[in-house]
């Protein structure tokens, strides 16, 4: 029944009060059914209609504004992280889980390309249960995922397994099984038009995703990639600084290495102009190095520090030579010391292992310095050995002549010729004059650093060497080793005569003639290449000498017998003249001696014992004879 004052306005004012408590959908169609059930005309339940078709409109309209007021709170929260973070992993897993409860789907993901391994990989997850799915790789192109990083464009699908736009791979759908995923939506990563990862939200039921979902997650992408961009930037940053303090510090280390190196340099060529020596620039490179410095000749002779067997430091040398710089050798450095090609020795560095190329450059400077100091030194020498061997080839041509002012030359040069000394006669053993030449700059060498005095005369190299003070004159032993030195310095064998310790000028004329004559000697005697002195030769000494030593001879070679003699009270002396006398006959010794042969036998037994077993050689035997001769005459 139509009644004549209804109206729709009870129906209105509930529409708002559902409006205003945004109530479900379903509440607004309640309204008209009531008004049908109350019996409202037609044209009140038109309206009533009506206003609920607005009212759902409206009631859509505010839905779609929180649910929009909701996604630009979620992208500015996003913002702020972003601003507020310098954390990649808590901006992307943020972004990450908004993407899930603003879609509302059961898991959301982001993934990133691996450049090296050509593919990409899970970056973060949120709501993902399987490991299996966590750990997958996806190829260009394949899924969906490979599909959206290939084109570059969003792809969704209600039904991702049974999709057939999409590549499917045995991994990546048995990944999606075990994580049960069925709808899925993926969007880029985008800077530049560059695709630097993909972005996905995935639900376990079908389900299709609307356009604003899909911007949605656009947005939340956009804000992802310009988190790995800004992360990016500031990694690339972080390793410019780094680049730059490094640079910094070597910049440091250099400025600071260039100016220990001046002053390095200064220190020792202020010690070289000083006239500092060896010793002094080895002591200056210790206390720069904080190690131990040794310097050795050319032939391995200390000049400072301590030495070392050359045989240890050959190879480390040989190296040094070859490249041009020190080598370590152990627990030390070596240094090579060259002018050119010229080896003038070897610099050691103890006590510094681990030396960096600073140090290790002051070292070798330290090595140049080294070099100039000995081509100076060497230099000086040569000039002093010249002049001073003019002295000495004036005494040898003519010590009569004024050997006062021979005296008085020598000491203006520092050669005081009334002191004792040796002299040595060298030539090289094959005879060749073409090496006369190199013996003599052996020999130069071979004096340097001492007072001796080195001069080509005739044929020969003549050395002359003061007899130190409390030092050894044996003759025959600085023959011996003058023959080994000059050999290596000159590089071929060498044959040295020694004369007799000798004082002022005559007198070392008359021993440089005998060193001659030994030299002679012993190139007859077949020993061309070893050093010896007229005593050292025996029987052949006494005849070269001009002194004729025949005590000495005669003690040298019959010394032992006769001690015996003496000693026990024995007659070795008399048997052996006895025996030679009577040619080698023990029947015919037996009978001058007057006593049995088995006596002249255990005689000369004792003498074999004494002598050595080669007393009855040819030329052991006339030497004895010789001496045993020269005991008659000396006792008559």
């Amino acid at each position: 029944m139509n009644h004549p004052h209804e109206s729709a306005a009870p129906a209105l004012r509930r529409l708002l009060d559902l409006l205003a408590s945004g109530a479900a959908t379903e509440d607004f169609a309640d309204v008209l059914a009531d008004a049908r059930r109350r019996g409202a005309s037609a044209a009140v339940l038109a309206e009533i209609d009506d206003a609920t078709w607005q009212a759902l409109r409206v009631h859509r309209t505010l839905r779609q504004h929180r649910r929009r007021e909701a996604e630009l709170t979620a992208l500015f929260d996003t913002a702020g992280d972003l601003a507020a973070s310098r954390d990649l992993d808590t901006v992307l897993q943020a972004i990450v889980r908004r993407a899930r409860l603003l879609l509302g789907t059961d898991t959301a993901y982001l993934t990133l390309p691996d450049e090296a391994a050509g593919d990409t990989y899970m970056r973060v997850t949120d709501g993902s249960v399987s490991v299996l799915f966590q750990t997958l790789r996806l190829s260009l192109g394949d899924g969906l995922g490979g599909l959206v990083a290939q084109t570059a464009r969003p792809y969704a699908t209600p039904d991702y397994r049974n999709d057939a736009r999409f590549h499917h791979t045995g991994m990546i759908d048995a990944g999606v099984l075990d994580e049960g995923l069925v709808a899925i939506i993926g969007v880029p990563l985008l800077i530049g038009g560059q695709v630097i990862g993909v972005l996905f939200a995935a639900d376990r039921t079908p389900r299709a995703f609307s356009p604003d979902e899909v911007a949605l997650l656009c947005s939340l992408a956009a804000h992802a990639a310009i988190a790995l961009d800004t992360a990016k930037s500031l990694a690339d940053t972080r390793a410019a600084l780094a680049e730059l303090n490094a640079a910094n510090e070597l910049v440091r280390a250099h400025s600071a290495a260039v100016q220990r190196a001046e002053q390095a340099h200064d220190r020792l060529t202020d010690l070289v102009l000083h006239g500092a020596e060896v010793p002094d620039v080895a002591a200056a490179v210790a206390a720069l190095l904080g190690g131990e410095i040794a310097v050795l000749d050319a032939e391995g002779e200390p000049l400072a520090g301590r030495s070392a067997p050359a045989a240890e430091l050959a190879e480390a040398f040989a190296a040094s030579r070859a490249e041009g710089r020190s080598v370590r050798h152990g627990e030390q450095w070596v240094c090579a010391v060259l002018a050119g090609h010229d080896a003038l020795g070897t610099m050691v560095l103890r006590g510094r292992p681990d030396l960096d190329d600073a140090d290790r450059r002051l070292f070798e400077r330290a090595s140049v310095v080294t070099a100039l100091l000995l081509l100076l030194r060497r230099s000086v020498a040569e000039t002093e050995n010249r002049i001073r061997g003019e002295l000495l080839t004036d005494l040898l041509t003519a010590p009569e002549r004024d050997p006062a002012g021979l005296t008085a030359r020598g000491r203006r040069l520092g050669v005081d010729l009334a002191r004792p000394h040796l002299v040595l006669v060298a030539e090289p053993a094959d005879g060749k004059g073409d090496d006369r030449g190199r013996l003599a700059g052996a020999a130069r060498r071979y004096l340097f650093g001492s007072r001796g005095v080195s001069a080509e005369h005739g044929e020969t190299v003549v050395l002359l060497t003061p007899v130190e003070s409390g030092g050894t004159d044996d003759p025959e032993a600085t023959a011996r080793q003058a023959a080994e030195r000059l050999a290596r310095l000159a590089g071929f064998p060498v044959t040295v005569g020694a004369g007799r310790p000798a004082a002022g000028p005559s007198a070392l004329a008359a021993s440089y003639t005998e060193g001659l004559r030994c030299v002679r000697a012993l190139r007859v005697l077949g020993r061309a290449g070893e050093g010896a002195s007229a005593r050292a030769l025996g029987f052949l000494g006494v005849l070269l000498g001009d002194g004729h030593d025949v005590d000495g001879f005669v003690g040298a070679t019959l010394g032992p017998l006769l001690a015996y003699d003496a000693r026990r009270g024995t007659e070795l002396v008399r048997t052996l003249r006895a025996y030679f006398d009577c040619g080698g006959s023990l029947t015919r010794a037996k009978d001058e001696l007057h006593v049995h042969v088995n006596t002249v036998v255990q005689r000369l037994d004792r003498v074999e014992a004494l002598l050595g077993r080669d007393w009855n050689h040819p030329e052991r035997s006339l030497e004895l004879q010789l001496a045993l001769r020269l005991q008659l005459l000396a006792a008559s």
